[in-house]
């Protein structure tokens, strides 16, 4: 028992430690599976996000964020924001999440996220660079479920959040959830420094590597 409970603390903090790193992945495979998870999410059952919802996004943040721990736990995300634009989505930013607190679990759980931007100014607070923090300015809610919403509903907040972990698809509340820009990786995978705002503008050449995400997006 004492070996399983050391193993698994020792594996939680080895993956809190691994997400948390900036380096974590190469930004080319946070746009892979920011590509696979938009996927698995339209290929939901009935409960799924509506199409119209996503027709009428303004932008998208996707995220993979891990959470483990063993008596102290912690937290940390990493993945993209692309938004729409008049020529098509845009190629993607990287952000990131991470945090941590007190908790009495043993554990791991990873959960996908898919930030629904329904406003322009949703998306100019990840265009701005720097923190984006939800509630106040940038209001966010449980995004509605079903394939058949009607097309001409009205988002009530500017953000929609949905989540699956472990298969299982639900809506999540993100308010007092800081995202913030990651500089280097961007910097990294587009080959100089680059603000979120040219990126979202559709201003800065998307890599060849980003093609499978912008044609996913551009198919719903």
């Amino acid at each position: 028992m004492k070996r399983t409970l050391l193993m698994t603390a020792l594996a939680a903090t080895c993956l809190i430690a691994t997400t948390l790193t900036p380096a974590h992945a190469a930004m080319q495979s946070e746009v892979d599976q920011a590509t696979a998870i938009i996927e698995r999410f339209r290929a939901m059952p009935e409960d799924g996000i509506p199409p119209a919802v996503l027709r009428d996004a303004k932008g998208l943040a996707i995220l993979t964020v891990l959470k483990a721990g063993f008596i102290f736990s912690g937290q940390g995300g990493w993945g993209v924001v692309v938004a729409r634009t008049a020529n098509g989505w845009s190629p993607p930013s990287a952000i990131g999440t991470g945090g941590a607190g007190f908790g009495f679990q043993v554990g791991a759980e990873v959960t996908e996220f898919v930030l629904v931007l329904n406003t322009p100014e949703a998306v100019a607070a990840f265009a701005h660079g720097g923190n984006v923090s939800f509630g106040g300015a940038v209001s966010a809610a449980v995004g509605p479920v079903g394939r058949t919403l009607g097309a001409n509903v009205m988002p009530v907040a500017a953000v929609y959040t949905y989540s699956r972990a472990q298969g299982a698809f639900a809506g999540v509340s993100i308010e007092g959830t800081i995202i913030a820009e990651r500089k280097d990786a961007n910097r990294s995978y587009y080959g100089r420094a680059v603000s979120p705002k040219a990126i979202l503008a559709g201003q800065v050449k998307a890599p060849k590597g980003a093609a499978k995400l912008r044609r996913v997006l551009g198919s719903m």
